[in-house]
């Protein structure tokens, strides 16, 4: 899986003042990372905020970004949830051509067991037509998907073949690491240790900050897996103000103000969610202005 070793970024939903699906934004922001230089685009991840899209608003963010993406760049769907038979009804239905692979997340609200979690992706594995990326994000699910049951999916099924590893323990990834098959991928899911955990043998990250700033993220990945550790840090440090700041108040909030303060979409997110506060706000937009070069 060559082409998922890189930066990916979890696509954003952007939408009007009205909150409705902005299609336009969507095609610049797909543009925007891709002629930044990012890997592959990620759709309907939590990014997304694909929990408060109806399924014909999926379907017509999905359908955008396939056109507009016109095969330049491989694309991975989020295909995940707490509901093992709804989840493998999706993939026995869905047409999988346009994707390289699906993004499947770790069941979330009901908290499994590690032998739960494991049958649930066994029947991901078995239905999944194209090959599965397992999502760990335990402050999401309020389940930590154990390093011994990743590793026991990656020996059993062939088409287990990463994961996004977002329990911000890089102690929890460099076991994945050095105990998974040889071409398992770790991926990391948080963009402020992706570099050390690609450093330390991971295959690159899904990015939310990416599609703020993708050539800048994207040549750090790059230079940390050509191990050229102090030029990649360089860009790090640079960043790291601004990645702290996008998830202070909340993800998508924040990388949403950054493409406000780029006039790129909107910043506008549906509720339970809120727009970050006029600080946060001005930060950002400081941020912003002065890393334009």
């Amino acid at each position: 899986m060559q082409s998922l070793i890189g930066t990916g970024v979890a696509l954003v939903t952007p939408f009007k003042k009205d909150f409705s699906v902005d299609i336009e934004a969507l095609q610049r922001i797909v543009n925007f990372s891709i002629d930044g230089g990012v890997e592959y685009l990620v759709v309907m991840g939590t990014t997304a905020e694909n929990a408060t899209l109806t399924q014909d608003e999926k379907e017509l963010v999905i359908n955008t970004v396939i056109e507009v993406n016109k095969g330049r760049l491989p694309l991975v769907l989020g295909v995940g949830g707490n509901n093992t038979m709804q989840v493998v009804d999706e993939l026995k239905t869905r047409d999988f051509s346009p994707f390289e692979a699906i993004l499947s997340v770790s069941p979330y609200y009901n908290k499994p067991t590690q032998e739960g979690i494991y049958q649930h992706f066994k029947s991901i594995a078995e239905a999944s037509p194209v090959p599965v990326i397992l999502y760990n994000v335990p402050g999401r699910t309020s389940s930590n998907m154990l390093p011994s049951t990743v590793i026991r999916l990656a020996n059993d099924f062939k088409n287990v073949v990463a994961i996004k590893e977002a329990a911000g323990d890089v102690v929890q990834a460099f076991k994945i690491i050095k105990d998974a098959p040889k071409d398992f991928l770790v991926i990391s899911g948080d963009d402020m240790i992706a570099l050390p955990i690609v450093l330390a043998g991971g295959a690159g990250v899904i990015s939310v900050i990416g599609q703020g700033f993708p050539k800048e993220f994207s040549e750090m990945i790059r230079l940390g897996l050509n191990k050229k550790a102090a030029d990649a840090f360089k860009t790090q440090y640079f960043l790291s103000d601004c990645i702290d700041m996008i998830f202070e108040q909340g993800n998508p909030a924040g990388i949403k103000q950054v493409f406000q303060a780029l006039g790129i979409a909107d910043n506008t997110v549906r509720l339970p969610l809120v727009s970050v506060d006029e600080s946060l706000a001005e930060r950002l937009n400081e941020f912003v202005k002065n890393s334009i070069k």
